[in-house]
């Protein structure tokens, strides 16, 4: 099974993606330097929280350029998927800009919360490695208050009052928008799915 390295930078959900990743057979490896990104297989970019925390830890240990340049494929995680993306409302941080778009505050309509909270169904809008296997109406954990913007990038989506951009990929990077690590069979699909994609 592949070699996955884990974005270890104080703004994530490390250890339960570590755990998953370990459970689908992979040999996982955590890092904080930008050598440790340089030289991986392959990169998770997990996230919790703010966007603009998040930028502040990343551009402070030195790996925001590491991940801009990074050639081999690449997962952003719930916040991690929104950084991937220019610049966010949150604060108006600018973030890794490796997808066009303004991450945007979520306004699903008058009856639902922000945050997305809880399992929402998705629906694939074009194939794609990262979703082989995983079908219309599967269901995924969100937690979330703010949304990427829906482009060419987007290949799946979810109804929240609103459609809203779940899965994306530009290139080498994909993004998801729920926590594959705590969506059950699609999200553990999604996972092995990632770690058989050619570096």
């Amino acid at each position: 099974m592949s070699q996955v390295t884990v974005v270890s930078y104080g703004a994530g959900n490390v250890a339960s993606v570590r755990f998953a990743l370990e459970r689908l057979g992979a040999t996982v490896r955590l890092t904080a330097e930008p050598a440790g990104i340089a030289d991986a297989e392959r990169l998770i970019l997990p996230g919790v929280g703010a966007a603009g925390y998040a930028m502040a830890r990343l551009s402070g240990l030195g790996l925001v350029e590491p991940l801009r340049a990074f050639p081999r494929p690449l997962l952003g995680v719930c916040l991690g998927q929104q950084l991937l993306f220019e610049t966010s409302e949150e604060g108006g941080v600018p973030m890794l800009g490796l997808i066009p778009g303004t991450v945007r505050r979520m306004e699903p309509g008058a009856d639902l919360p922000v945050p997305h909270m809880g399992w929402s169904a998705l629906t694939v809008t074009r194939p794609d490695p990262l979703l082989e296997g995983v079908g219309d109406g599967a269901f995924a954990y969100f937690v979330h208050s703010y949304v990427c913007p829906d482009g060419e990038a987007t290949l799946a989506r979810a109804d929240y009052g609103v459609p809203l951009p779940a899965v994306v990929r530009s290139v080498n990077r994909w993004g998801c928008q729920f926590h594959p690590e705590r969506s059950a069979a699609a999200g553990a699909r999604i996972l092995r799915n990632f770690l058989e994609i050619e570096p």
